[in-house]
């Protein structure tokens, strides 16, 4: 992703092609990639069950995610996908740009949004976009990183995720 922002002193051209090569490289290692995050897919599943909509906002390519759900079943369990903007670098997370964009697929206000992030990018997208934001601590020495940030929750599990959805259905 460094990359990908430094590319772009290299004028169009050498953006776009840097963005090309990540997409396919990103596209090809959905072959390869672990399972999901122990939870995550209950998750997922607890929030649609719940009556909620569900999107994911990436700064990796769209198409890289579109290529990973069906793999993982799940594929009914997200509406959008929002992925880095084509060129546009400096609209990827901590930008709030994917989030706002996601919220307004959905229809939504983003303010009546929440963004489940493991980095403090995430959590300040979420905060730049007026969104409420879970921090999902997956490593030592997050839990206080991201609640530094603002996250307005802290979760070590997706599982805590799953059932806090499954208790309070249709966000209320």
């Amino acid at each position: 992703m460094m990359v990908h922002q430094l590319a772009r002193e290299g004028g169009t051209d050498v953006l776009a092609a840097v963005e090309a090569a990540l997409t396919e490289a990103e596209v090809r290692a959905v072959s390869v990639a672990d399972a999901p995050t122990v939870s995550a897919v209950d998750a997922l599943r607890a929030a649609r069950a719940s009556g909620r909509r569900v999107a994911v906002v990436s700064n990796n390519s769209a198409e890289c995610v579109l290529a990973y759900l069906p793999t993982q079943g799940l594929s009914d369990a997200v509406e959008v996908v929002v992925g880095r903007p084509a060129l546009r670098p400096d609209l990827m997370k901590p930008s709030p740009h994917a989030l706002l964009e996601a919220a307004a697929i959905l229809g939504m206000a983003p303010d009546r949004t929440a963004l489940v992030g493991d980095s403090v990018s995430d959590i300040e997208a979420a905060r730049a976009g007026t969104a409420r934001s879970i921090g999902y601590a997956n490593k030592p020495g997050k839990t206080e990183a991201l609640a530094v940030a603002g996250a307005d929750a802290v979760i070590a599990g997706m599982g805590a995720l799953a059932r806090a959805l499954t208790a309070r259905p249709g966000g209320r």
